[in-house]
């Protein structure tokens, strides 16, 4: 009996494991920090995000730059016209290979650490970039992807620091960081939920 049923939920979680699964926009977070004149740190987020982990192990994810939120609307235009150039560039791409192993293992309980290599597509320019995460699961239900620490991503790399300029002048401020803290908190739950 007890081979049967630990057969059983073997055979689940490996079906589980080979699923497609979709992020979950209103459980997800990807957010940065600021730090405008060498002292005011704030956070900003993103609204809009759409992506998938692929039965493969593909992982993809798209960032709607438009969506950008620091609490202030003037200044989301600004970023979305000044820095990102949403017009011309309206999204920020990020795309990883995962092994279904680790997913399954996940779903079966183990939370995972582990640094995944991400391509990082940004205002025009490619970059690859190493993220380290926390892997957890509640089989049948969702995969948590977690930052365990903020990825430094340095606006000079991806042709924003033309944009900063902008940002610092308009805003009559004498220094904004170039170098920029990302941290993600995204939750993947299975396609057709």
């Amino acid at each position: 009996m007890f081979r049967a049923i630990a057969a059983s939920v073997l055979l689940c979680v490996s079906s589980l494991a080979s699923a497609q699964w979709q992020i979950d926009n209103d459980s997800s977070t990807v957010n940065f920090i600021s730090i405008k004149n060498d002292l005011v740190a704030e956070t900003h987020s993103f609204g809009s995000l759409a992506g998938h982990i692929g039965d493969d192990g593909a992982v993809e994810l798209a960032i709607d730059l438009d969506s950008v939120e620091t609490l202030i609307p003037i200044r989301n235009e600004r970023m979305r016209e000044l820095l990102f150039e949403t017009r011309q560039y309206p999204t920020a791409s990020v795309s990883a290979q995962v092994d279904p192993a680790m997913i399954a293992s996940a779903l079966a309980g183990d939370v995972l650490a582990t640094t995944v290599q991400v391509g990082l597509s940004l205002h025009g320019q490619d970059a690859l970039v190493e993220v380290p995460v926390q892997v957890s699961a509640q089989a049948g239900a969702f995969i948590s992807v977690v930052s365990t620490r903020p990825v430094i991503i340095n606006a000079a790399n991806f042709g924003l620091d033309g944009g900063i300029v902008a940002l610092r002048e308009i805003a009559g401020l004498n220094a904004i960081a170039s170098a920029v803290p990302v941290t993600l908190n995204l939750r993947f739950v299975p396609d057709g939920r």
